[in-house]
């Protein structure tokens, strides 16, 4: 498998190469060069289904065996023997949690195997990079767990100052590894998210550096989180029975995973998007238009973001994968904060996307009638999900599974509030708000950034 860039002017790679390059050299993000098929079959086992799925896009780049071992052991961190269990709530609609993993995310699930990959190829080439990236919340915990005491590399994690919830941060500033470094920044996710991206196109800071990125800009995250769509299917019907999705999302990633899991064969018959207040994405599959607003702090924060990165690669998609094309739309975009795609190319979204946004007193309502409804407690994201997709639904007839992104106790004051219940944190992390936190507070500032960089890897 050889992977291009969303932009058309970088270098074809192999899987190694892009795995630790994360963003491509012409600031585009990688993509396979063509979409593999599934097989018939499928029994709903995670590893098994883990491998025939990622397979492909490793190809020949790692070892079969190796590779084994390590899809088997970043799935052993997760306390669910399924991996990701799927929740029946009745009336042909399913909750699928992918929240059982050490920081108690959806994004455990790639990058427990992520950190491993990285570990391993650059043991094999003798190599140190510097991994950084930003997060609204559950990325930096995840990343900052599967990286912590690995040899090969520093991370450097960039949180909007003040934007995330106290379990989230905590998550991050209380591990006291001597490769985690972690950096408030005096801004949004997006400000943090455009000074890694800034970082990356200073092609002297960035080999200096050896920067590498673990961010939902590296397609090995995508590639690991297409499984869980595969096995929720193998689960309720088999892999060429319909089936639909609903994703809350910001960054986009965990949804375009489920388009691709569509181009691999899944008869995926929606796709629905859940928003908060920040909705860019639900304006854009409404409108075809993509608007810059505010960011808006809200109960979801891992969802505040007005900038999704990985729209790019279904924008790739729609046209016809013309990197130019797609590097002039979004040097428009950033240049006016607006741009829209072509009628045309905006009603071939409308049989395959959907998507709604609720509001904070929505979510509330939500996690209290379900918690009353069915037992289940809810995080605000995962709110988000069901909304949409109990909002969005359009055939019921088609099993309808809402993704459950993160535990209830990453956000208790958005659950108490609605259930007058605090979930409670696992045994684990029962000493959470005990542990002293390291981390710095900066500017939204690149010299400043990079100067703090720097000094943490000197």
């Amino acid at each position: 498998m050889r992977y291009i860039s969303t932009r058309g002017a970088a270098p074809t790679l192999g899987f190694s190469d892009i795995l630790l390059a994360g963003l491509a050299d012409d600031g585009g993000l990688y993509v396979p060069e063509s979409w593999p098929r599934l097989a018939a079959g499928g029994t709903g086992d995670y590893v098994a289904t883990a491998l025939e799925v990622m397979s492909p896009f490793v190809g020949g780049a790692i070892a079969p065996g190796a590779f084994a071992d390590m899809v088997r052991e970043a799935s052993a961190t997760f306390e669910s023997d399924e991996v990701t269990p799927l929740v029946d709530l009745g009336d042909g609609l399913h909750l699928l949690e992918l929240f059982h993993g050490p920081t108690l995310a959806f994004k455990d699930i790639a990058l427990q195997l992520v950190g491993r990959l990285f570990d391993h190829e650059l043991s094999r080439r003798g190599e140190r990079v510097t991994i950084v990236g930003a997060t609204s919340g559950d990325t930096g915990s995840a990343a900052i767990d599967a990286c912590r005491d690995r040899e090969p590399m520093d991370i450097v994690i960039l949180h909007p100052a003040d934007r995330v919830s106290e379990v989230q941060r905590r998550q991050m500033t209380t591990v006291p590894s001597a490769n985690v470094h972690n950096v408030a920044v005096e801004g949004t996710f997006d400000d943090c998210q455009d000074l890694v991206k800034a970082m990356f196109a200073d092609v002297p800071f960035r080999q200096r550096m050896r920067l590498s990125a673990v961010n939902s800009i590296n397609w090995a995250r995508v590639m690991a989180q297409v499984v869980y769509y595969v096995v929720a299917a193998e689960r309720l019907g088999g892999r060429h029975a319909p089936i639909a999705f609903s994703v809350p999302t910001g960054n986009f990633g965990n949804a375009f995973a489920g388009h691709v899991a569509r181009h691999m064969g899944l008869d995926i018959t929606q796709l629905v998007v859940g928003s908060n207040s920040n909705d860019i994405l639900t304006r854009f599959f409404a409108s075809g238009t993509m608007t810059l607003d505010e960011v808006v702090p809200t109960l979801s924060p891992s969802m505040d973001i007005q900038v999704s990165s990985n729209l790019e690669r279904l924008l790739f998609e729609l046209l016809d994968r013309d990197g130019a094309a797609v590097a002039a739309l979004l040097d428009d975009f950033r240049a006016t904060g607006t741009t829209a795609l072509d009628p045309v190319l905006h009603a071939t979204l409308g049989d395959a996307w959907s998507g709604a946004r609720f509001h904070d007193d929505e979510v509330l309502r939500c996690i209290a009638d379900e918690a009353d409804r069915s037992g289940v407690v809810l995080d605000p994201h995962s709110a988000v999900g069901l909304l949409a997709a109990r909002r969005c639904r359009r055939d019921p007839s088609v099993p309808m599974v809402a993704l459950a992104t993160a535990h209830p106790a990453k956000f208790p004051d958005a659950v108490e509030s609605a259930t007058g219940v605090r979930p409670v944190l696992p045994d684990r992390l029962g000493d959470l708000f005990e542990r002293p936190e390291r981390c710095t507070r900066l500017p939204n500032d690149l010299a400043a950034i990079q100067a703090h960089v720097e000094a943490c890897v000197a």
